[in-house]
């Protein structure tokens, strides 16, 4: 398998140089040359994976479809040390929840549990893969890596778990100042591991990925200086999530004749593109509901066909705060696609298009309205007084509670149902990461694990910085020895 470039390089790599790259050379994201395809037998083996070897077997069986240059049996234990109980805290790794009233004769919506991992987030699932692939792959060539990146939340933390105390790697992990809930702040800062750096940026998540890109772009300081990055434009954190997509289907499903539908919180396109890409490797998925925030840029894409990101002054603070995005980095891959794999066009929209004008349009695009007719996504929005409605109605029906993301995914799947067709709702966080709006909502705390009990009184450490490329290469390269 060889990977391309979004905006038409013409390197064509392998999957462990593009594990430690990041961006491609052109600025444009990773994506395989084509996307293998499941048939119906080879889906009806893998139901089977998952009911005689769980999610670690179906992971090996998934990633080794895009995996070629690691020995399979190497690529096996790395699934098998990952997706464990001991990890996630459960056998099933992704159980479904049904929100099903006593009495109805089927649940009218099913939550796919992916926050059962160290830092109660879905990015777990991706990045404690994503850390084991990297200390391997470091230790392979004897290298080190300094990883960049940039939160709105759940990455950083997840992130910063993962890479903790492996060998060969440190972290850089920024975040907008103050702009994230206490305890996902506490969750980052309350770190004091060597190898575990926290900067935040006097800005919004968008000015910390810009800086990420920039760096990423700077390809001297790049090679210099070893930058890789664990945010979602790096391919392998995208490949691990298309996983769970097949588990949720499994578990949802009897035979593989049934089709079913995903609502995914959405904010920079990360955890519904896998979703997208599960869907072109022929997982029968009827569609992908995106569901935003106030901070609506994915909604009125498809919607209008416009794509129009918004500036700092325009970027709302809300109450799902790690979708307060309005810059989707991994939006390209699917306009790549979208376009008929044209290159030098998507280069053409996400570069000049967006630097000079701030937006493009496609509605006037034939391709646009396969974006739902060929490829299956539609979309919503919800507000803050959607979240608090949505908290209480699933509480109030069902003895559940869930974080406002995953009620923004609730409210806008109820929006797309179809009588007879499972839709799954993917459970993005655990509601004690956003106390303070479950507490607004329902009146009392959520529920807090054991093992973060006071985490908010801990000590921190973290760097407070301008939104300034040459002062956090400068941090680098300080910390970097």
């Amino acid at each position: 398998m060889r990977y391309l470039s979004t905006r038409g390089h013409a390197d064509r790599k392998r999957f462990c140089e593009i594990l430690l790259e990041g961006l491609a050379p052109d600025g444009g994201l990773y994506l395989p040359e084509h996307y293998p395809q499941v048939d119906a037998h080879m889906l009806a083996d893998w139901r089977g994976i998952w009911a005689q070897q769980g999610y670690a077997g179906l992971a090996f069986a998934v990633l080794s479809l895009y995996i070629d240059d690691i020995p399979a049996a190497d690529l096996k234990a790395l699934c098998d040390t990952t997706y464990t109980e001991a990890v996630f805290g459960t056998p099933q790794i992704v159980p479904l929840k049904p929100l099903q009233a006593p009495g109805a004769a089927a649940p009218e919506l099913l939550l796919e549990a992916l926050s059962n991992g160290p830092t109660l987030a879905f990015k777990d699932m991706a990045m404690q893969l994503l850390g084991n692939l990297f200390e391997y792959e470091l230790a392979r060539r004897g290298e080190e890596l300094n990883i960049l990146g940039a939160t709105s939340g759940d990455t950083g933390s997840a992130a910063e778990y993962a890479m903790r105390g492996k060998k060969g790697v440190r972290v850089f992990m920024t975040s907008p100042n103050g702009r994230m809930s206490p305890f996902q702040q506490a969750q980052m800062f309350s770190l004091l591991d060597d190898n575990i750096h926290n900067i935040a940026i006097d800005g919004v998540f968008d000015d910390c990925q810009d800086i990420v890109k920039a760096v990423s772009n700077d390809l001297d300081f790049k090679r210099k200086y070893k930058i890789g990055t664990v945010n979602s434009i790096n391919w392998a954190r995208l490949l691990a999530q298309v996983v769970y997509y097949f588990a949720g289907y499994f578990q949802a499903t009897q035979t593989n004749a049934e089709k079913v539908s995903f609502s995914v919180p959405s904010g920079n396109f990360g955890n519904v593109c896998a979703g997208h890409v599960a869907r072109m490797m022929g997982l029968p998925i009827a569609q992908l509901v995106v569901a935003t925030n106030e901070n609506d840029v994915l909604d009125e894409f498809f919607r209008t066909g416009v794509y129009r990101v918004r500036g700092t002054a325009d970027t709302h603070e809300t109450s799902s705060p790690s979708m307060d995005i309005s810059k989707a980095s991994n939006f390209e891959r699917f306009v790549f696609d979208l376009l008929g794999r044209d290159g030098a066009r998507v280069a053409q929209l996400f570069g000049p298009a967006i630097s000079q004008q701030g937006r493009f349009d496609l509605s006037a695009d034939p391709l646009f309205v396969q974006a739902a007719t060929r490829y299956g996504f539609v979309s919503g929005k919800s507000t803050h007084a959607d979240r608090l409605a949505t908290i209480r109605d699933v509480f109030a029906r069902y003895g559940v509670m869930i974080d406002t993301h995953t009620a923004d995914g609730v409210k806008v799947a109820r929006e797309h149902l179809v009588p007879g067709q499972a839709m799954l709702v993917l459970e993005t966080a655990l509601p004690i990461k956003f106390a303070a709006t479950l507490v607004e909502a329902l009146g009392r705390e959520p529920e807090r694990p054991p093992q973060f009990n006071g985490i908010e009184a801990l000590p921190k450490r973290v760097t407070v910085m301008p939104a300034d490329t040459a002062l956090v290469q400068r941090y680098i390269v300080e910390h970097c020895h």
